[in-house]
């Protein structure tokens, strides 16, 4: 029985997609619809269709085929695994691993924020995902609530729709991308964007986990970008050590935000033996770089209760390394 979320077809919508019954709707984002599938073993997957508008342009084809590229180079426990890519209709899709559970932007909507141990199992958890991506030569670029999905194993960081690899220099220059309330002040100018970039739109995650709100608002766009670039973030009833952790991920200085790496080890002297999660995290942290230009000697740990590490202290970002999310943009 398809979970209570999904949405039925709509009136011209195929039944199949490839070796895929399409079973209903999960959503629908900038790039085209996400399907609930059912594959020929009776598995469940997800199922992401890019719109028939885009499908005619080839630089969103590539867009969109990047995301395969990406998500396939992280580790499986902390994205939704890709299946398998097809096209239909002149129109490429993504079958992905369906992560059953909503994503953190609906269940701080319907379930209210996130407090104590349920707040710092997702900052384990997406902070575990972050230092995986980056490892795995990738800057996602959009990591936001929407792009969080609260699997029943932990949350999972989806869509990959506009990440990219990082070059030797283990930063990207490019035209704005991303979602305001989430990006980072050099996003927003248009500078270069690395692994610093998402770990400010963690911070902004975090900060709604435990408030219901972006630590600078969800309002016009020049109100947004002004606060930012400018104003000092609204961090609500956030407590330490978490809050300091956070705190140190929003300066506006790239430069002084730790690594993923240096949060996760940071928020796990604040946790108790526990959960096998916890034990992936910390591998995942141990695991030594990626062999190649810029990879150099592992972070020194990062307390959630100093302040940020100086530059030098930052470990060089991880070499290039030669798939999609489940949810919609």
């Amino acid at each position: 029985m398809p979970p209570a979320e999904v949405a039925p077809l709509r009136a011209g919508e195929p039944g199949r997609l490839g070796a895929y019954r399409l079973a209903g709707r999960l959503g629908e984002g900038g790039q085209g619809v996400v399907y609930l599938g059912e594959g020929p073993s009776g598995e469940q997957v997800a199922i992401k269709w890019l719109r028939p508008d885009l499908a005619a342009d080839p630089d969103m084809v590539e867009r969109f085929l990047r995301e395969v590229a990406a998500a396939k180079r992280v580790a499986p426990f902390c994205t939704a695994q890709v299946v398998e890519t097809g096209v239909e209709a002149e129109r490429p899709y993504i079958v992905s691993e369906y992560i059953e559970g909503p994503s953190l932007q609906k269940r701080v909507l319907t379930g209210g924020p996130l407090a104590g141990p349920a707040l710092h199992r997702l900052a384990v958890g997406t902070a575990t995902a972050l230092a995986a991506i980056h490892r795995a030569g990738i800057v996602h670029r959009d990591l936001k609530p929407a792009n969080v999905i609260m699997g029943p194993d932990g949350p999972r960081v989806i869509d990959f729709g506009i990440a990219r690899a990082l070059d030797a220099s283990s930063t990207l220059t490019s035209r704005p991308v991303g979602t305001p309330s989430y990006m980072s002040p050099e996003q927003i100018m248009g500078h270069a964007a690395g692994p610093a970039a998402d770990l400010f739109a963690w911070g902004c995650t975090i900060v709604h986990a435990a408030t219901g709100e972006s630590p600078f608002g969800n309002d016009s766009l020049p109100a947004v970008i002004n606060r930012i670039l400018n104003g000092e973030p609204k961090l609500g009833n956030l407590q330490p050590p978490l809050r300091d952790t956070v705190v140190a991920c929003l300066s506006k200085d790239p430069n002084a935000r730790p690594t993923a790496e240096q949060v996760l080890l940071g928020l796990l002297q604040h946790t108790a033996p526990t959960p096998a999660i916890l034990e992936e995290a910390a591998a995942a942290a141990a695991a030594p770089p990626a062999p190649g230009p810029g990879s150099g000697a592992g972070p020194r740990p990062f307390s959630s209760g100093q302040s940020a590490p100086p530059p030098s202290s930052r470990v060089a970002g991880p070499s290039p390394s030669s798939s999609p999310a489940a949810g919609p943009r």
